[in-house]
């Protein structure tokens, strides 16, 4: 069998694999998948350099750089696999089974994972140790029980073979010297009593080149059309499996939470006219849904019907509470506009955004519950098993930490936590924006630790007080005179007092400052420049309401946050 035959085998038998393995996850658990699972084993192994390397890198598009390098390797690896069954055929099973068992322990390796989660790395390499048998059978021209009874065959003919001349051999060796014309006429009948090999085998190659190139000629043609249906049924199950994971029952879902969405019972105030300064190319205040970043762990969004969702409330509290989804939406609502912040945030980076949230206050429930005065960290649990510590103190101060059900007027999108979020103002979000919650557990920083700290990540992270400009841009090339420079500012929590912009290290100049609904959100700001021809470096910084001005030391994100002015060039001409 040539080489390409023998590796297009593989990948055909490695397609087959993941295609069986997603529709069974389907059935189980999506997170179950084999490539998922042993995805989301590599991000918790993922050192938080390398993380920061990856969404500095590929942005939102970490997850599927991710996924897609996976398939990659799964490929390359199925080739090569296909290229051992050419030898023989138990050797690229035999390694099929192995990568199996990878899938199946990864899969065991995730949160609450239980044994039918290694059902689709099993029954994905099975299937694809059956397709690789069938197609290298069918490659040699000869179906599988002509196959293996030919197989058989050769291998008896072979060791008959073999053991007639080891016994010529012996004979020969204790004959007397100088054979009489008799005996020479015996040893050759002996020879010539020697069985033939079957005839397949002289057409397929030499004994030892592999049991399935040995018995038959190459047929290309059965080669291929078997290498399509692989194809085929790896598309059928893959889709499948799609479907099975219930992304469009979800969506459903959606649209019924929406008709019965209760008004807030404590709305926010109007958004000032004078919070978006309506500068081309400036940030928007409230960031749409569809443009909101995205930074979590979840390689697969999970698909949470809100019929049966639950959140538990339990640990150092006095009583314990249960609430149903029907449970929170009866509760008064809380409006709030609150800007997020990811803590992997480079200085002058994408991801924070603005939206106007409803839910349930999280400190009213946790009132309910009586929380203990030993209790100094709230452990919240999404329903992928990612967890996050929460200070008490925090959620308890006044400040609108809420259970989101809702998302700039709309219900929560599935990719930002739909059905209930948290939303902590004033913290980074690896420390209190679980998404998909499920569970809160009043606990202690010095019993228990989120998904992030021991992974290098400080255990608090209030959001530190940071500018960033959006336009011009780095580099860009700009006209001589006025120049308008313009961004966003935020520091949760506190509020934005003043932001400074400066001129090739010069003096500071006082910026004009948007309108703000409150002090959860960034503020925008513009600052108009007269730019001399040449190369200009310029610097923005901001100023709280506590009286705290941005540090120029240059900070990274770990362990708690990047510092350091913002800082872009230009050419005025």
């Amino acid at each position: 069998m040539p080489a390409w035959a023998a590796a297009l085998s593989g990948l055909v038998a490695g397609a087959v694999a993941l295609g069986v393995a997603q529709i069974v996850a389907g059935l189980i658990d999506p997170g179950a998948a084999p490539v998922v699972a042993v995805g989301g084993a590599m991000v918790d192994a993922t050192p938080a350099g390398l993380k920061e390397w990856a969404i500095r890198t590929f942005g939102s598009n970490d997850k599927p750089v991710l996924l897609g390098g996976i398939v990659v390797v799964l490929a390359l690896i199925a080739a090569g696999l296909g290229l051992l069954a050419r030898r023989r055929t138990a050797y690229g099973t035999l390694g099929l089974a192995l990568f199996g068992l990878v899938g199946a322990a990864a899969a065991l390796s995730r949160p609450d994972a239980g044994v039918v989660h290694v059902l689709p790395s099993i029954a994905g390499a099975a299937a694809a140790a059956w397709t690789l048998s069938r197609l290298m059978r069918r490659a040699m021209g000869g179906d599988e029980e002509e196959y293996v009874a030919a197989s058989r065959a050769a291998s008896r003919a072979t060791g008959r073979a073999a053991d007639q001349a080891t016994g010529a051999t012996v004979l020969a060796a204790h004959a007397p010297a100088g054979p009489s014309s008799g005996e020479r006429t015996r040893a050759a009948t002996v020879g010539e009593e020697r069985p033939a090999l079957p005839p397949v085998m002289r057409a397929g190659g030499g004994p030892g080149t592999g049991s399935g190139s040995a018995l038959y000629t190459f047929d290309r043609r059965r080669l291929l059309t078997g290498a399509a249906a692989g194809v085929a049924v790896a598309g059928v199950a893959g889709l499948g499996g799609r479907l099975l994971s219930g992304s469009k029952d979800a969506e459903l879902a959606r649209r019924g939470v929406a008709k019965m969405l209760p008004r807030a019972a404590r709305p926010a105030a109007p958004i000032p006219a004078g919070a978006d300064l309506r500068i081309p190319g400036l940030t928007p205040f409230v960031t749409p849904n569809a443009e909101f970043y995205r930074v979590d762990t979840a390689l697969v969004v999970p698909s949470v019907d809100p019929a049966r969702w639950t959140l538990k409330i339990h640990g150092l509290v006095d009583r314990p509470v249960e609430l149903t989804f029907a449970d929170l939406l009866k509760r008064p609502l809380t409006e709030a506009d609150v800007t997020l912040t990811c803590v992997s945030n480079e200085v002058g980076g994408p991801y924070a955004g603005n939206a106007r949230w409803l839910g349930a206050r999280l400190a009213d429930v946790l009132r309910e519950a009586g929380v203990r005065r030993e209790a100094d960290m709230l452990l919240s649990v999404s329903d992928d098993g990612w967890t996050c510590g929460t200070p008490v103190d925090v959620v308890m101060d006044g400040r609108d930490a809420l259970l989101a059900v809702a998302m700039n007027g709309e219900v929560l999108p599935e990719a930002h936590g739909f059905p209930v979020r948290q939303v902590v103002p004033g913290l980074y979000g690896y420390v209190s924006a679980t998404k998909w919650v499920t569970e809160i557990r009043a606990t202690r920083f010095d019993q228990e630790e989120g998904y992030w700290t021991p992974r290098g990540w400080a255990p608090r992270g209030p959001i530190k007080t940071q500018s960033r400009i959006d336009l011009p841009h780095d580099g860009d090339k700009v006209t001589t005179g006025r120049t308008t420079v313009a961004g966003v500012a935020w520091a949760q929590h506190r509020g934005v007092d003043a932001v400074e912009v400066g001129v090739d290290g010069g003096a500071w100049r006082q910026a004009r400052l948007a309108d703000v609904p409150g002090l959860d959100t960034w503020r925008q700001w513009s600052l108009d420049l007269d730019l001399t021809p040449g190369r200009h470096t310029i610097s923005v910084r901001a100023t709280d309401a506590t009286g705290y001005t941005q540090t120029a030391d240059e900070l990274p994100p770990a362990p708690d946050g990047a510092t350091g002015y913002h800082t872009i060039t230009v050419t005025a001409r």
